[in-house]
């Protein structure tokens, strides 16, 4: 059986939950919406906020065939195939097919220039989603093709909606009798993740199912949801993203926002010498003269994470 997200995956733009600065009544995309011309576009942002859904909905708006390869295992001949294939359509489709990539970041340069061609014909209206800054793992030639959105975490009203939707909608999770969540101690362990939590839910339903318990307490969740992985990329933006906000709390005076993201990076898996670095700059840029010592305290702070490394350097 489909998981719970994919079961629940929204069957109309009414239906989807979030990116409002994209597809809301005052979104981005709402005049082309209108206008039944969508431009090809490039969809970047993390797991689980609803790339995929996005494209296909935007494909059903628009009634324009879609078709979709992952990077992950697609190659130049996929492409090609795709492209020869709404070029042979066009007497029934003349505005073209849809073609959604998924983690498009992942194709190369080649891959890539496979496509600029149809692009620009028209043939194909191009979707990629990536997780990846397309700044640096998108073709210059591409990114000029396309129109570039932002996808933000889901807030966790979002979440609630989704999960409210899903007790009163899902066949499945009526058949476990829960009869009340305490939403506010379930949402924010989705992390912004519609998948993650969708699946979530589903999986403490059962459990609860499983036990004859019928409410979900913020205590019973607390002790039975499994722990959520701390999303974090020490190669990509995010790397650079916590280390800033860091050092704005601490610039900021704010030693308890300072003391967080320090965790999120150090569970994160960071380089505790990236960490020491990033505070030795600190007390020479932000703290300076307001406490000399800080420069003291900062490079002996490094001196003891390079002699010692994790664990005892925490």
């Amino acid at each position: 059986m489909a998981s719970l997200a994919e079961r629940m995956r929204p069957k109309s733009l009414t239906e989807y939950v979030g990116q409002t600065h994209i597809v809301g009544p005052r979104g981005a995309l709402r005049p082309a919406l209108e206008a039944g011309r969508l431009p090809s576009l490039l969809l970047w942002g993390p797991p689980g906020v609803g790339k995929t859904s996005l494209a296909q909905l935007l494909a059903q708006h628009v009634s324009l065939p879609f078709s979709t390869l992952s990077a992950v295992s697609a190659g130049v001949k996929d492409v090609r195939d795709e492209i020869a294939r709404a070029e042979s359509d066009r007497m029934f489709a003349p505005n073209g097919r849809m073609l959604f990539i998924d983690e498009i970041h992942r194709f190369n340069k080649g891959q890539q220039d496979a496509l600029l061609g149809a692009v620009e014909r028209g043939s194909i209206t191009l979707v990629g989603a990536t997780t990846e800054n397309p700044s640096f793992e998108v073709n210059a030639a591409l990114l000029s093709r396309c129109q570039l959105f932002v996808l933000q975490s889901l807030s966790t009203e979002d979440l609630k909606a989704l999960g409210e939707r899903a007790m009163a909608n899902d066949s499945e999770l009526k058949q476990y009798g829960i009869q009340l969540i305490e939403w506010d101690a379930l949402t924010p362990l989705g992390g912004g993740d519609a998948r993650r939590f969708l699946n979530l839910l589903e999986s403490l339903a059962l459990a609860a199912h499983h036990d004859g318990i019928h409410d979900l307490t913020a205590e019973w969740i607390a002790e039975n949801a499994p722990r959520a992985a701390v999303r974090y990329d020490r190669a990509g933006d995010m790397h650079y993203d916590i280390a800033s906000a860091m050092i704005k709390s601490i610039r900021g005076s704010d030693p308890q926002a300072a003391v967080y993201w320090l965790a999120r990076m150090i569970s994160g898996g960071e380089k505790p010498e990236f960490i020491a670095r990033r505070l030795i700059i600190a007390a020479a840029e932000d703290v300076g003269l307001a406490h000399p010592n800080a420069m003291v305290v900062a490079n002996a702070c490094a001196q003891a994470v390079e002699r010692l490394g994790f664990p005892e350097a925490r």
